[in-house]
């Protein structure tokens, strides 16, 4: 009775080890798509910057968008970033496009450079990728609207902060540029180690079942 229920026990075990394989196939089927579909994205020409009001999700992001208007003056936010130059802080200024408001990340400035890169005043055509907002803050850093201290780029409260309404629900990260700041930095990367871990999850598998094989035959 005790060796069934340890080999009914096992066969269980080696099931959901190549199911978790099987799934992790699934999730690499997935991400490959999600990869294709977001290179054929950001190779298209870009679109009109939606309105607020138009439904916006995870298939949107990275789309290149356009828009035209004027920014708001001494209505940065300066967000923590660290990129490819070192650490400092992203700068989002809100666009006025004449029928809505929406926040451009204009790019990345050094500390030293905070506060010290308004924006352009006469009217201005911005081309970037459309950004999902990030609410809340970073790990174990939340925002503090209070403050004016940012740690993710949260549009609501961007905008809450800046008194800016109506706004679109997510910002837009300009093209490169030269000087400060530093546009062009977005990184769009996806991990892919799902091969890696379905074959880990079979080869699990494979070794239960060549140890409880081994097991039984020595038994026996």
């Amino acid at each position: 009775m005790r060796r069934a229920l340890s080999g009914g026990l096992i066969a269980l075990v080696i099931a959901g080890l190549i199911g978790l394989g099987l799934w992790q196939l699934q999730r690499r089927t997935w991400k490959l798509d999600l990869i294709a579909r977001t290179e054929a994205m950001l190779k298209a020409p870009p679109v009109p910057a939606p309105p607020p009001g138009t439904p916006v999700g995870g298939q949107d992001e990275y789309r290149p968008v356009v828009a035209t208007g004027r920014y708001r003056p001494a209505s940065d936010s300066y967000v923590q970033a660290v990129t490819v130059l070192g650490g400092g802080f992203w700068v989002l200024t809100p666009l006025d496009t004449g029928r809505f408001t929406l926040l451009v990340n204009r790019g990345f400035v050094p500390p030293a450079q905070r506060g010290k890169v308004p924006p352009p005043t006469t009217p201005v055509t911005v081309r970037g990728l459309l950004r999902l907002t990030e609410p809340g803050g970073a790990f174990l850093r939340s925002n503090d609207p209070a403050a004016d201290r940012w740690f993710s780029r949260d549009v609501g409260a961007i905008a809450a902060k800046r008194g800016v309404a109506p706004v679109a629900p997510y910002f837009i990260d300009a093209g490169a540029s030269t000087g400060w700041p530093r546009g062009g930095l977005t990184v769009v990367t996806f991990r892919n180690n799902h091969l890696v871990y379905a074959l880990t999850w079979f080869g699990l598998a494979a070794l239960l079942g060549g140890m409880t094989w081994w097991a039984t035959r020595r038994r026996g």
